[in-house]
């Protein structure tokens, strides 16, 4: 019955951690993405706006991502 018992708390201790594990992965990879998305953006002006006075929009596209990413990670851990 011990034996049982051990093996029982042992496969409910490696199925947590393999799930935590996957969690942090899919943030890894988000946060992976930002920062691809981060070094394709050229800011030649330095954030000043280009010669007709509009801003960079790159920047703003790559958080936006940033937050989908994390929502649907979010989403897809709980249930």
């Amino acid at each position: 019955m011990t034996r049982q018992l051990f093996l029982a708390i042992a496969l409910m201790g490696t199925g947590v951690f393999l799930g935590s594990s996957a969690a942090t992965a899919s943030i890894q990879q988000c946060e992976d993405k930002h920062v691809n998305c981060l070094g394709r953006c050229a800011d030649m002006s330095g954030g000043a706006g280009d010669w007709g006075g509009r801003q960079n929009l790159c920047l703003p596209s790559c958080d936006r991502r940033l937050r989908q990413c994390f929502i649907r990670d979010a989403l897809s851990r709980r249930w």
